[in-house]
């Protein structure tokens, strides 16, 4: 019986023969166990990765600065099956059986590349494990859960228990309990072992793109092109200096325009009505009228002098008929000066009852940019009944707060990642809310822009820096803050590199530390990169 209970308390003790403080020596990688046995080489060209799968080999080919894939090339294998060309597999790459495959160890390969005109051979080494280390891939796994303090608690009370119960069952069945604990001890680790096996078979063939304690990634070809991951080959320069302002989108001066009423009346519109929104008008083009208002006070005023006309042209009527009666005694010219004074006192009472209205005309061609005209509105003098834009034309005013000399072309940035061309046009000389307005023309096609629309503009300045230009969706933020680029260091793996960044242009960045020239930047993609765990 002790022996017995001495046998069950050293199978219990089993799990804790691996506890911390232990060396059994280091685990494998984390990527053994999730990536197929792999070799990949590079050139100032070109870029293979050549993986096993099974007794099949399965080769991609990439341009080795952009990492762009060649799905067009003409690859020869020069191996131990001896040599043969690699057909396209019809997923961009190039695919050949292969059963020397199957026997482990370390396989040379020669890659001759022919694309485009290039011509490259590439050498490679390819590691075929033994069966029984792929199947030990999957067991650090299991030793970092037996390491796990909550499982150990959990172990300790259901042995705990267990223990409870084989001794109450041993004073009753001494023999039968026995041969359950010897069979459940050796049974229990050979199913273990049989389930890491089935497990590593399982995860040997798949390519899992993860990310490593040090924060560099594996990422897998076939991933890479799902992702679209695209690198530029980072050279140092010196470029000028470049400041960023802040600026806003305002309309050309000579493109632009805004109609306004000279007298207080009431609004009336045009035949058709009046222009709406975003209508195009021509320059001359009536828009509205505006009938003049008269007061109280006027219209007594206007009343008494249309008395006083009316009088004086009755009065001119009467003396004009007299003189007509004696006309053969008095001179021509006495009714000649009565007739023109009838005239001109007549053209007065038509005036006085005619009240002329105003026509509101487009002083430039252009579209509708705003209005404030409703049938019956009363127009106040000076106000902007309706404003004009030239879609074609626009401007851009930025504010400095330093005086600096600007180049002649700077670019605009807009919210959504949009550039602009912009041409300098002036700078002026008086404060603004402590700030300088500069002026700058958008060259090109301004289409989609408005009034008013917010950017940023960088424009160059005499002083030079160097550093490295990358785009601006190549650096992306750090969990610290901190901007990051990724380096794509060899063919499947990605390193984070903190730099230092300032402006260049709408679309660039200079990295001015933090990363050395004739590297390999990430520039397309960058961004699904980090979020692989």
């Amino acid at each position: 019986m002790p022996r017995l209970l001495a046998l069950i308390l050293a199978l219990g003790a089993w799990p804790a023969l691996a506890h911390e403080g232990h060396d059994h020596g280091a685990p494998p990688p984390p990527v053994t166990a999730t990536i197929a046995p792999r070799a990949d080489a590079s050139s100032d060209l070109f870029e293979l990765v050549a993986v096993a799968r099974g007794t099949r080999l399965v080769v991609t080919l990439d341009r080795f600065r952009d990492n762009a894939p060649i799905g067009d090339a003409a690859i020869e294998l020069d191996g131990p099956g001896g040599t043969a060309k690699l057909p396209p597999d019809g997923a961009g790459g190039y695919a050949i059986d292969a059963p020397w495959l199957a026997k482990p160890g370390r396989h040379d390969l020669a890659f001759t590349v022919q694309a485009g005109g290039d011509v490259e051979v590439l050498t490679a080494t390819l590691v075929v494990p033994p069966p029984e280390l792929a199947s030990a891939g999957a067991r650090p796994d299991m030793a970092r859960r037996l390491g796990d303090p909550v499982l150990w608690l959990a172990a300790a009370l259901a042995f705990a228990a267990g223990a409870g119960l084989a001794a109450v069952a041993l004073r009753r069945r001494p023999v039968a309990m026995a041969v359950a604990l010897l069979t459940l001890a050796a049974v229990a680790p050979e199913s273990a072992r049989a389930d890491d096996a089935r497990s590593a078979d399982r995860v040997a063939t798949r390519d899992i793109a993860q990310r490593f304690p040090d924060g560099a990634l594996f990422v897998p070809k076939s991933t890479q092109r799902i992702l679209g991951i695209r690198t530029l080959f980072a050279e140092g320069a010196l470029h000028p200096g470049t400041v960023e302002l802040p600026g806003r989108v305002i309309p050309d001066p000579d493109g632009s325009g805004v109609v306004q009423a000279a007298i207080a009346g009431r609004l009336a519109p045009p035949a058709g009505g009046f222009p709406r929104l975003g209508t195009r008008v021509a320059a001359g083009d009536v828009l509205a009228y505006v009938q003049p208002a008269v007061g109280a006070a006027d219209s007594t005023i206007q009343q008494q002098q249309a008395r006083e006309l009316d009088q004086q042209i009755a009065l001119a009527e009467r003396r004009l008929e007299r003189l007509r009666q004696v006309q053969n005694i008095v001179a021509r010219a006495q009714i000649e000066d009565i007739e023109l004074e009838l005239n001109g006192l007549r053209v007065r009472r038509a005036n006085l009852d005619r009240r002329e209205r105003e026509n509101l005309v487009a002083p430039v061609a252009g579209v509708i940019a705003s209005v404030q005209a409703v049938a019956g509105q009363m127009a106040e003098p000076n106000a902007v009944i309706f404003r004009i834009v030239d879609p074609a034309r626009f401007w851009v005013e930025a504010l400095a707060y330093d005086a600096q000399a600007l180049g002649a072309r700077a670019t605009g940035r807009l919210a959504g990642g949009r550039t602009l061309a912009l041409a300098y046009r002036g700078t002026g000389l008086a404060d603004r809310n402590q700030a300088i307005p500069i002026h700058f023309e958008v060259e090109g096609d301004g289409a989609g822009l408005r009034a008013g629309q917010l950017l940023s503009v960088l424009a160059p300045t005499a002083e030079e820096r160097r550093g490295i230009a990358v785009p601006r969706a190549a650096v992306l933020r750090g969990a610290n803050g901190q901007a990051i680029v990724y380096e794509h260091s060899n063919a499947e793996r990605f390193v984070p590199r903190e730099v230092r960044i300032e402006p260049l242009d709408g679309d660039r960045v200079l990295i001015v530390s933090g990363l050395e020239p004739r590297r390999r930047v990430v520039t397309q993609g960058a961004e699904l990169l980090n979020q692989i765990r």
